[in-house]
């Protein structure tokens, strides 16, 4: 029996289309969305949003206060456009919130 090098063994299961690779890329579009969160609004206003999870096409902020959520109902469609960029891929289509 041979034995398959963990790193082989990684990169195939990433390849495919795992839960393994749907949660790795979960967990990098709530990083791309935080970034994207700072872009918008500064590093000081986003602190107030904290990104906590993508499921169903969509992401789930938390947010400090019913103002920050107001912004960011306001600006839902530019912060959506710019994580999906960041992604390379549609993957967000709403932005649930939080307060």
């Amino acid at each position: 029996m041979a034995f398959t090098p963990l790193g082989d063994a990684l990169h195939q299961k990433m390849n495919t289309n795992s839960p393994l690779k749907k949660q790795t890329e979960a967990a990098d579009a709530v990083i791309i969305a935080q970034q994207v969160m700072e872009e918008i609004f500064g590093p000081d206003a986003a602190k107030n949003a904290k990104p906590l999870f993508l499921k169903n096409r969509t992401m789930t902020i938390s947010c400090t206060s019913s103002s920050i959520a107001q912004e960011i109902r306001l600006n839902q469609t530019q912060i959506v456009e710019k994580i999906n960029a960041k992604l390379g891929k549609k993957e967000v289509d709403r932005i649930r919130y939080l307060s």
